[in-house]
């Protein structure tokens, strides 16, 4: 399949010189002579690479203005900008912006194709890799074998032929996102874009821009509604989602349009929402911090996700299904867990399954050549420390809510405890590491209860 290559550029005799060359190599050419021109053809059809001159003449929009636009349209098409008096900063701002390359004029044949074709290697290197992560890490089926994993399989199953919205809940790395792309992937759908708008990581002032779209200046910034056109929008936690831009999300389902920001211009819009929450929306809902009209737009079909510590006879199956793609990514040799260790079945796994995937992936780094006992200590002494540190927040917390008096007391107490397992039970050293009498500690330990400790 040829490659389509964009050349913006004002001056007509550069803009044939720049056209004719990539034209004897087989490449597909669409040319512009300014910005107008330009943004007229890439809202047809993005361009496979665009060839933009930084001073565009008879036009208040120069290429660094037509470098943003099209990498907010699509952020892998790659870039190459060239001028004959740009200055070191202009090119600076536009490798910072994006831009793959910078050329000054006047340039050779061997040189404008050398950099065409190195853009667009790198670029099908950088899909062809996220398409092998997409392939192992979200096309894949859910691993499990427990009752509400083979429920949740049966569930997409049955969305395949559907065109409903969804609403899956679940806690923080319980695979929400690999369950919306499961759907996305056996849709009617499936060849359409997957978009996701994670709502948790906006910042306050942005959703309506990163929703709908923004217009300034005939500048457009394309909204996460307008690039999931025809496909699926999955928009995470979206319980974050402010009051004020839930009642216009309200708005865009029952009108099947929106306008972007500072348009009068409506856009019609077919795409499939998902949404997903770590937080009980029907919660919120009562606290009137949700809209009711919205969640039950949303709640359609409700998938939920249960945490691993509810189903724990999958963490052998997710043990190993996780060896094998790290396996394929890294190309290491596979770590020989223990999926006896009892504690991976004791520990509490707030990360869920993205907590055990990074556990194995951790493992599998730092226990190269390294004999299954002590594999298999490395997974207890990783396990035991993450408790301890969670225990110690927790701790925190509830000093927080104490009285003084109970604080302190609560604080003394975790803190000799550490010290006398540090020094094995041993009064005498933890009384010099504290700066305390060996009398006065025996008293203290005492007053708060602590006992023996080995």
């Amino acid at each position: 399949m040829y490659k389509e290559i964009l050349v913006i550029d004002d001056n007509p005799d550069i803009r044939f010189l720049i056209c004719n060359i990539l034209k004897e190599k087989n490449f597909a050419i669409r040319s512009a002579a300014n910005y107008d021109q330009a943004v007229l053809e890439i809202n047809k059809k993005s361009p496979d690479l665009a060839i933009i001159d930084i001073k565009l003449d008879k036009t208040d929009k120069d290429g660094i203005d037509l470098l943003k636009m099209v990498i907010n349209k699509n952020r892998s098409t790659p870039v190459i900008m060239i001028s004959g008096h740009a200055t070191v900063q202009i090119a600076v701002e536009a490798i910072r912006l994006g831009a793959y390359e910078f050329i000054e004029k006047p340039f050779s044949t061997e040189k404008i194709l050398n950099y065409v074709n190195r853009a667009l290697e790198n670029a099908s290197l950088k899909k062809e890799k996220d398409l092998i992560e997409d392939k192992l890490f979200h096309s894949f089926d859910l691993i499990g074998k427990s009752p509400s994993i083979i429920k949740i399989k049966k569930t997409i199953e049955k969305l395949a032929s559907s065109e409903s919205r969804v609403l899956i809940s679940g806690p923080t790395g319980s695979g929400k996102e690999l369950v919306a792309r499961k759907i996305h992937k056996n849709s009617q759908r499936s060849k359409e874009p997957f978009v996701i708008l994670n709502a948790a990581l906006l910042k306050e002032k942005t959703y309506e821009k990163e929703l709908f779209g923004e217009e300034i200046d005939g500048n457009i910034s394309f909204g996460a509604l307008e690039r999931a056109n025809k496909g699926t929008l999955l928009i995470d936690e979206v319980s974050e989602i402010p009051f004020e831009t839930q009642a216009n999300i309200l708005r865009v389902l029952i009108d099947q349009k929106f306008k972007r920001l500072n348009s009068s211009v409506y856009i019609n819009v077919n795409i499939r929402l998902i949404s997903s929450t770590s937080k009980d929306l029907k919660e919120l809902v009562e606290i009137g911090k949700f809209r009711e009209d919205l969640f039950h737009r949303l709640n359609v079909v409700p998938v939920e996700l249960n945490s691993l510590t509810s189903r724990t006879e999958d963490i052998p199956l997710l043990i190993d299904y996780f060896k094998k793609k790290l396996s394929e990514i890294n190309g290491v040799q596979l770590s020989k867990i223990n999926i006896n260790n009892d504690n991976l079945y004791t520990y509490s796994w707030p990360g869920n399954v993205r907590e055990l995937r990074n556990l194995v992936e951790r493992v599998t780094i730092l226990s190269a050549n390294e004999s299954k006992d002590n594999i298999d200590k490395l997974i207890s002494d990783i396990l035991n420390a993450t408790t301890t540190v969670s225990s110690d927040k927790t701790i925190l917390e509830k000093s927080f809510s104490s009285p003084l008096k109970e604080a302190r007391e609560n604080f003394e107490k975790e803190y000799l405890i550490t010290q006398l397992k540090k020094n094995h039970g041993n009064i005498s050293k933890t009384a010099d590491f504290i700066g305390m009498e060996r009398s006065a500690l025996h008293r203290k330990l005492k007053s708060l209860g602590i006992k023996g400790i080995n």
